[in-house]
């Protein structure tokens, strides 16, 4: 997990026999989605929106739209450690 405040907060009830496990700070490349983000909020920064709906359509059209676009996703989100896949053509 990483230390959102939800996550560290003394009301997080942790059931029997699960034990949490966080991530070190300042680690993005153990969350390489974390990279995403930026390229999410950039389709809501600055804008106004009239309710939580229509803006949760913006983010959903932005996805979609990254979805079609993987190589932006590789180059936001591959380290050069990262286990590469190999093309399947």
């Amino acid at each position: 997990m990483d230390r959102a405040g939800w996550h560290v907060s003394g009301r997080v009830e942790v059931p029997e026999g699960v034990r949490l496990v966080f991530l070190p700070p300042y680690s993005p490349e153990l969350q390489p989605v974390e990279r995403v983000w930026p390229l999410v909020n950039e389709a809501v920064a600055n804008r106004y929106f009239h309710d939580p709906e229509e803006m949760m359509e913006v983010v959903a059209e932005r996805c979609r739209v990254l979805a079609q676009d993987p190589e932006t996703l590789r180059r936001h989100t591959l380290f050069r450690w990262w286990p590469r896949m190999r093309d399947s053509a």
